[in-house]
């Protein structure tokens, strides 16, 4: 009757406790995952149970994951302190246990008891982040202008990114807020540069902080300064708000930021000053500022990450960056740019690439965008020899590979139409013709004129295929 008991609560039993328990069988699939370990590790616990560790978990590997070197081993790990991301990118700091669940001498799973100890290495981090600020004295009176880039280094002709400076340009001459988004490589932070050097702000001081870089309550000291005593360690320290004076300041990711902290920053945009924490005196700070976003702003309100009214007062004026596979016609100008730059880094002689390597490069989607771009030019220099054109074979192997899978997709997807019975050659073709539209309109996000320039026709021409098609 007890063992009944025991099977019918365990569920509940373990979930009520305030450790964190994560059960996995011998493959490093969840079978359990209590409430406390969805707590402390920021998930739901309904959308790890039943998913790989590694999924979950993708900055760890079979070698530093613990459950997964106990499934190894079959030996215990006992009170071990283990940093690792979850697939959101937060960054979580335990002290586990470890232990085998073996049957017999047959290993069947895994258990790991976790405590949770971010806050305290948070601390710890604010403690030796504050002692050492204490030998840097920050004077209103000296400009910071840590600025590389004008408008003049933005390099691109397309209808996009032409659109994109022109905003930029405009609202460089005011003091309002800019919320700049765009995909990861796009060139977010060249553009805020540019606008603060064509400010009247130009100047004075430009600082940049990047809100996924830090905790919320780190970051928050570091936004805000703090005062002696405010916590243990704490010194009389001016934050990035009053450091900024007269200048601008730049929130970089600033999805990322908590909402919490988002609340609290509100406060200051509206206000204009800033209060220490531990202080009750408020300071008047006159700072312009810029975020950046690596996700539609919008998409972020829904998602609940970035809050309405913080998003309202910081997209006084939005500028959207363009991803590179949306402006292809600046690639080849974009390369002879980073050719040019890493002759001289590289001492090479490189004068283009081949015109086999321009097709790849404007069928390539490029997911990383500008700075994939510079990556892949610069790798490939490193690779070449006497050559003065970059050659098919020195791009990295994950181009080519991306573009031979995508080639034997097609192969088999037209194979597939070949295959069809009792079909006209008219009828498959059309069938054919109807998928390239379907797919290319798709990945233009559902722009028509897009679509028509990708596939080098006119987009009356287009829309009368699609209507013969009796495409919607």
């Amino acid at each position: 009757m007890s063992a009944e008991f025991l099977n019918e609560f365990y569920d509940e039993i373990l979930n009520s406790l305030d450790v964190g328990i994560h059960i996995v069988d011998r493959e490093g699939n969840t079978v359990f995952y209590n409430a406390a370990m969805g707590r402390l590790e920021r998930l739901d616990p309904d959308a790890v149970i039943g998913k790989k560790l590694l999924e979950v978990f993708p900055s760890l590997n079979r070698e530093t994951s613990t459950l997964f070197r106990v499934l190894k081993t079959g030996e215990a790990i006992v009170d071990r302190v283990q940093t690792y991301f979850n697939y959101r990118g937060q960054r979580i700091t335990t002290i586990n246990t470890t232990l085998p669940l073996k049957k017999g001498n047959k290993i069947m799973g895994a258990v790991e008891i976790a405590k949770d100890i971010t806050k305290l290495r948070e601390m710890a981090e604010k403690v030796v982040f504050l002692q050492d600020s204490t030998k840097i004295k920050v004077s209103r009176e000296m400009p910071h202008p840590f600025t590389r880039f004008t408008f003049e280094d933005i390099i691109g002709e397309s209808p996009a990114i032409t659109k994109a400076i022109h905003m930029a340009r405009k609202a460089s001459m005011t003091s309002s807020s800019v919320l700049i988004f765009g995909e990861t490589g796009t060139g977010k932070e060249l553009f805020a540069h540019s606008i603060h050097n064509a400010s009247p702000r130009k100047g004075r001081p430009f600082i940049a902080q990047n809100c996924a870089a830090l905790p919320e309550s780190l970051l928050e000291g570091i936004l805000f300064g703090t005062v002696k005593g405010s916590f243990t360690g704490a010194v009389d320290r001016p934050g990035l708000f009053e450091q900024a004076h007269g200048g601008t300041l730049l929130l970089d990711e600033i999805n990322s930021m908590g909402i919490n902290l988002q609340a609290k920053l509100l406060r200051v945009l509206q206000e204009g000053c800033v209060r220490r924490i531990g202080d009750t005196r408020t300071i008047p700070v006159n700072v312009r500022i810029i975020a950046t976003t690596n996700e539609d702003p919008l998409q972020a309100v829904e998602k609940g990450i970035l809050r309405k009214d913080l998003f309202f007062r910081l997209g006084v004026v939005c500028v959207k960056i363009p991803p590179l596979r949306e402006r292809k016609e600046d690639i080849i100008l974009l390369t002879r740019h980073f050719i040019d730059k890493f002759n001289k880094k590289l001492n090479r002689n490189v004068i283009d690439i081949s015109p086999a390597v321009k097709r790849i490069f404007m069928e390539y989607n490029w997911p990383g965008n500008v700075r994939e771009l510079e990556n892949v030019i610069e790798g490939s220099m490193n690779m070449i020899g006497d050559e003065s054109l970059i050659e098919e074979e020195h791009l990295p192997f994950y181009i080519t590979d991306y573009l031979n899978r995508k080639s034997e997709k097609t192969g088999a997807d037209l194979l597939a139409f070949m295959e069809l019975e009792n079909y006209s050659l008219d009828e498959i073709l059309s069938k054919i013709e109807k998928e390239i539209i379907k797919r290319t309109i798709k990945e233009c996000n559902g722009n028509v004129t897009k679509a028509a320039d990708r596939l080098k026709v006119k987009r009356q021409t287009l829309q009368y295929r699609m209507r013969r098609l009796n495409m919607e």
